[in-house]
């Protein structure tokens, strides 16, 4: 059985979170002005959708305790210098992981948390 996963975000501004992943690296695959604006947009084999809604309640808004978002890549060197020339703050700069991952941490401007990761 073959399976993939697609992400859906729902942020207060398309535009900034539009901004935000191609800063990481991420094309945008489509486009769509709405209502309500919506952009697909992929990173390999990684897609993301983000639908802007300012209807959303802000408690559910919240940063789910205990996820990340987790993306592999195959220079994670690369995509950590494309985040930084890109302006975006680093919540953990590359790290070493005893069990062989090498990874780095942002949060979206929405506060979605990511984890960026290579195996060494």
């Amino acid at each position: 059985m073959a399976a993939s996963l697609r992400v859906e975000i729902f942020p207060s501004d398309l535009d900034r979170s539009v901004r935000f992943y191609t800063g990481l690296g991420f094309i945008v695959t489509g486009l769509s002005e709405g209502p309500p604006a919506y952009a697909s947009l992929r990173l390999g084999d990684v897609h993301i959708g983000v639908r802007e809604s300012d209807m959303v309640d802000s408690a559910l808004r919240a940063i789910p305790a205990g996820t990340e978002i987790v993306i592999e890549v195959d220079d994670i060197h690369a995509c950590r210098d494309d985040a930084v020339d890109a302006g975006i703050a680093l919540n953990s700069d590359l790290e070493h992981r005893p069990w062989g991952l090498v990874d780095f941490r942002v949060y979206d401007p929405d506060g979605y948390y990511l984890r960026f990761t290579s195996r060494r």
